[in-house]
């Protein structure tokens, strides 16, 4: 089917798409489609890869040691 289209048949789908786009969107449409492409091919991706049943979840929660780690610099001077 595309066997027969030379590069003047090209050059004319270009100037037509120029001509129904304008050439200042053609850029944010570019943009959009290599978006959309990306967010295809993660959900492929992620798709494809199952979870392992058997592998321990996280939980949300946060344990004591978390919490002493992500609260900031400790007074050295204060003893618990």
């Amino acid at each position: 089917m595309l066997q027969n289209l030379t590069g003047w048949h090209f050059l004319i789908i270009l100037v037509v798409v120029l001509l129904l786009f304008g050439a200042p969107k053609l850029p944010g449409l570019a943009r959009s489609l290599g978006q959309s492409m990306k967010i295809f091919k993660s959900e492929i991706k992620s798709d494809s890869v199952d979870p392992d049943p058997n592998a321990p979840t996280q939980s949300g929660g946060s344990t004591g040691d978390d919490a002493a780690k992500s609260s900031g610099p400790i007074d050295p001077a204060a003893k618990p």
